[in-house]
């Protein structure tokens, strides 16, 4: 259970970077194609999700695989904390029932197969 939590505060911590690719993607955008800024952001872009993807690949070595693709739902909820405080996006209550909608359906699914692993470590010890 300890490592569970573990990996899952790794996994949330990498999804954050993740969502921050997103971030630069649109300051890349807003800067002239190929100019100096342009390619700082396209580099950080680049740089964050090298680290997302090695970081994935060891995730999903320790975590069922549907739950850490469950959480990376919350990338929507980043997208809203970012939108809000980097460029003066509204967060509106339809934004907040939609990342309330996301996070109940996360914790519906790692909840169900957290239940599903119990069940079959208990079979396992059946036999």
């Amino acid at each position: 259970m300890k490592n569970n939590i573990k990996y899952m505060l790794i996994l949330h911590l990498f999804l954050a970077i993740y969502s921050l690719t997103g971030v630069a993607s649109k300051y890349a955008a807003g800067e002239e194609f190929l100019s100096f800024r342009f390619i700082l952001f396209y580099g950080i872009v680049l740089f964050g999700l090298f680290l997302y993807a090695c970081a994935w690949q060891q995730i999903i070595k320790h975590m069922p695989l549907i739950s850490a693709y469950a959480n990376r739902g919350v990338t929507v909820i980043w997208g809203i904390i970012w939108g809000y405080f980097l460029f003066d996006e509204a967060v509106t209550v339809r934004k907040i029932i939609g990342a309330a909608i996301i996070i109940g359906g996360i914790v519906a699914i790692v909840t169900a197969d957290a239940a599903e692993e119990e069940k079959a470590k208990e079979a396992g010890n059946e036999e």
